[in-house]
């Protein structure tokens, strides 16, 4: 189920990212008007796709909680004696 989970999320990421690069929009930072001197088109883009990438790293990156609930493939140690 945790599986089906982070497919969901990362469809959920891609629809996301979608909408925020579609024109409507992007039409709303299209204007001239710098911010310490870096126009704020350029930089708005540069931001929301940093922050698709790091959703993207975080969500692909993250520990499955099947991993923790798995028991260990480890021997059990040795009795006391």
């Amino acid at each position: 189920m945790h599986k089906e989970l982070g497919s969901q999320r990362l469809v959920a990421l891609f629809v996301g990212g979608w909408v925020l690069f579609s024109f409507p929009l992007l039409g709303l930072w299209d204007r001239e008007a710098s911010v310490w001197g870096i126009p704020v088109f350029p930089a708005v883009l540069f931001l929301l796709w940093l922050a698709l990438i790091v959703a993207l790293a975080w969500l692909v990156d993250r520990p499955s909680l099947r991993d923790e609930d798995m028991p260990s493939t480890a021997p059990p140690p040795p009795p006391p004696g």
